[in-house]
């Protein structure tokens, strides 16, 4: 059983590895969407007022079941044009990575729908960033280094925005969470997507 077990460990792996440049070609339009997604809901509390933290929890949990969800119908898609299953053993490596940052995420966002005295809401920004860079950062073990480094980027600007709000009281406001939540999940997510589309592209035509 235990051989039995490790053999489709290995081979599990060795799929991944070899699928790696397949995955980071099907990111490319996943990383467009979800940025779009972002940065048009960052859009919205210019015109909409979402300013408690109940408020702010509800909403960037709202958008993020949207982008999950073209994630998902756009990840269906690429099995569908590829001929392979949805849920592959590749797929479950990579979702049991993500899943436990996420759980995370989820959890932190509930107390703030449940809590009534949950801290304030760029709090809850900077806890979604770091949490989803340890998610990304698990994923690349099984996938080529681009997608840990965008991780890295993730937590390096979320413990850089917790370190600088003391000094810098702006950044301790609904507003500037909604700011820092485009500008990651939005901003970001769509230029590593227009890099990996241009950067594919020029691969296939070498």
């Amino acid at each position: 059983m235990d051989s039995d077990w490790a053999s489709d460990h290995l081979q599990t792996i060795r799929t991944l590895m070899e699928r790696s440049a397949l995955y980071r070609r099907a990111l490319a339009p996943i990383m467009i969407v979800v940025g779009s997604i972002g940065l048009a809901a960052a859009v919205v509390p210019c015109f909409v007022r979402i300013e408690s933290n109940r408020a702010f929890a509800l909403f960037w949990l709202g958008i993020s079941l949207a982008a999950l969800g073209a994630s998902l119908l756009l990840v269906r898609r690429q099995a569908l044009k590829d001929a392979e299953p949805f849920w592959s053993p590749p797929t479950r490596r990579v979702t049991q990575a993500l899943l436990p940052a996420f759980l995370v995420g989820l959890s932190v966002g509930a107390y703030y729908l449940l809590g009534e005295s949950a801290p304030a809401a760029w709090l809850l920004a900077l806890v979604w960033i770091v949490a989803y860079g340890c998610a990304l950062h698990a994923a690349g073990f099984f996938m080529q280094r681009g997608i840990k480094l965008f991780g890295w980027a993730f937590l390096v600007f979320g413990c850089a925005a917790l370190l600088l709000s003391p000094f810098w009281p702006p950044l301790q406001s609904t507003a500037a969470a909604h700011f820092l939540m485009g500008l990651c999940f939005g901003a970001l997510h769509l230029g590593y997507g227009v890099y990996l589309y241009f950067t594919e592209k020029q691969r296939a035509a070498a």
